[in-house]
């Protein structure tokens, strides 16, 4: 913090300061000094601007509103009643218990090596842009391309993961309430379709209206897992069928659940896959770094605190169900078609079970708005640079809500023709959530794995740091994901009994994609995508007259603001000589 203030009480004076002189690591050269003409800079704009990009929204957020955002994206409460499936199913309450709990500890390094980036780079771009200036020289491109393209991959399917099971619960109370309803697919996806078209109209408004009603969205988030945390082991009906209060612990504990044809190790793993994916919103803060204000503080702190309150509270919700599950079999195989409606209706009375669904419900649409909004930031981002095609339109910012509006209804569209997967039934439906979980971390990672691995004295550390335990916490995020990305691709079964329907298809679902885009870097992109373009002006320290004009937004130039390495050199020894 103290350098942080010393930071802005050095922006007071006025003086353009060099790319050197900001706690930044940047895609431009540390003698470059930002030139920006319009009106002078705030602190965060200069910091901004010392990244390579002039400033184009509005620092709204404030740290409670962005972690209100990530709050709202992790949504414990839907994220836990939407994988039900996989936390129970793999390996019964002990995987729930000793799963989570296993998980939390590595997500949590996972989430501070980001932090400490997001420090140093608060970008839109965030671990995109990461990758591009920490890889070794000439590998950045690369580096960012993939990064970008597997990170975008998890936002995009962010919401529509979140809005196709909460239309599942919808329809589920619906089939409670009228016993002969039974709920059909072409149902379920006219339903997610217009909860995603509700979110992208939300997500369409000024900055000022998207922060307090995500503001409202995760407080009641918080809200209502509370009021369940409580209510479930209060209102719960277990006595009058005959059965103790709770479960006792050492069934609980040990007691294992045969979900999958591996060894009861390799099942815990896999029911990492729900906390994985309920902890794979964390990052919300670090796109939406470019709208909050103190931003090299106030995102990581973001960051960290969204992982560490949501691994707390998540762990106790799952202590609550494991605690109070009657009939796992029951709960998976309902005819509901939604196993968190199901545990409900077994250990609740009926209208306490509908009122803590509906609880979930409204939770659930708060998650899915959070979801669209970070995901619109990335789209942007990503845009801004012409990674996509049509990005000449995708990266326009609405001149009336200063916000990305086309990038959100670019999102979803795609989100509505994503959940056309349900046609294809539950496990191919399901792929949307393996998707976002692996596609998620394999982006969080490559970064810190570069941080960690090869960048050496290159990384200036912003305010909010690790210091010494940078590489340790760095490494065990790495090992962890390392091992996690193959358990997560595992089927259930195996031998003779594997057969297509029982397949887990994430791993033509994520890797296809990534393979096509991998095979398109070689064969064209690498041509012409350079990795971040900065959009300000920059003259080199020292060099009279020699200014690099950086990338605009409308060019099609994808050089424009590139720095030779002679250059860099030169700049960085002068930056030396003047620090």
């Amino acid at each position: 913090m103290a350098e942080n203030l010393a930071v802005r009480s050095q922006s007071m004076s006025g003086r353009k300061k060099s790319v050197a002189e900001e706690p930044v690591t940047s895609v431009l050269s540390a003698g470059g000094i930002p030139v920006y003409s319009e009106r002078e800079l705030t602190a965060d704009e200069e910091v901004l601007a010392a990244l390579g990009y002039k400033p184009e929204f509005k620092r709204e957020f404030s740290l409670w509103t962005t972690f209100c955002v990530s709050f709202a994206v992790l949504g414990l409460l839907p994220s836990f009643a939407s994988t039900l499936y996989y936390g129970m199913g793999y390996a019964g309450t002990p995987g729930m218990v000793w799963g989570w709990l296993i998980a939390m500890t590595f997500i949590q390094c996972v989430a501070m090596s980001m932090a400490e980036l997001c420090s140093s780079m608060p970008t839109s771009g965030g671990l995109y842009y990461a990758s591009a200036v920490l890889a070794p020289p000439g590998y950045g491109p690369l580096a960012a391309w993939l990064t970008g393209w597997s990170n975008w991959l998890g936002q995009v399917t962010g919401a529509p993961s979140v809005d196709y099971p909460m239309a599942e619960m919808i329809l589920a109370c619906a089939s409670i309430s009228n016993p002969s309803y039974v709920p059909q697919n072409w149902q379920v996806w006219l339903l997610t379709t217009l909860i995603l078209l509700i979110h992208g109209c939300i997500s369409s408004m000024p900055t000022k209206w998207i922060a307090n009603f995500n503001s409202v969205g995760s407080t009641f988030n918080i809200i209502a897992l509370c009021i369940v945390l409580i209510l479930i082991p209060s209102a719960t009906n277990r006595e009058s069928q005959g059965l103790p209060r709770f479960t006792p612990a050492s069934v609980v504990w040990n007691d294992f659940y045969d979900g999958t044809d591996f060894p009861k190790g390799v099942s815990i793993l896999m029911t990492f896959v729900a906390v994985i994916w309920t902890m794979s919103g964390y990052d919300a803060p670090f796109h939406l770094s470019e709208e909050c204000a103190n931003a090299n503080v106030a995102a990581p702190r973001a960051i960290v605190l969204t992982s560490g309150i949501g691994g707390l509270f998540g762990w106790f919700l799952q202590l609550v169900v494991a605690y109070t599950v009657i009939d796992i079999d029951g709960v998976l195989t309902s005819s509901l078609g939604q196993p968190w409606v199901s545990y409900l209706l077994q250990v609740l009375p009926q209208k306490v079970a509908l009122a803590a669904a509906s609880l979930t419900i409204i939770a659930a649409f708060s998650m899915g708005q959070g979801c669209m909004v970070a995901a619109s930031r990335v789209t942007f981002a990503y845009a801004r640079d012409d990674c996509f095609p049509c990005s000449w339109w995708i990266k326009r910012v609405n001149k009336h809500t200063h916000t990305p509006v086309n990038a959100v209804w670019f999102n979803t569209t795609l989100g509505i023709l994503m959940t056309l997967l349900v046609f294809g039934g539950p496990l191919a439906a399901g792929a949307l959530f393996s998707i976002a979980a692996v596609a998620a971390f394999v982006a969080f990672t490559i970064p810190i794995f570069i941080r960690v691995f090869f960048v050496g004295n290159r990384f200036r550390a912003g305010p909010w740091n690790l210091g010494p335990f940078s590489m340790y916490i760095g490494s065990a995020a790495c090992a962890f994901v390392a091992l996690m990305v193959p358990i997560l691709m595992l089927p259930s079964l195996t031998g003779s009994d594997l057969t297509a329907s029982g397949m887990n298809w994430t791993v033509l679902v994520y890797g296809g994609p990534m393979t096509m885009i991998t095979i398109w870097w070689f064969v064209s992109a690498h041509k012409w995508f350079k990795g971040p373009k900065v959009n300000i002006e920059h003259q080199m320290l020292g060099r009279d007259g020699n200014v690099v004009e950086g990338k605009d937004q409308d060019s099609g130039d994808s050089s424009a603001g590139s720095i030779t390495k002679e250059d860099r050199d030169l700049d960085d020894k002068r930056a030396a000589d003047l620090a």
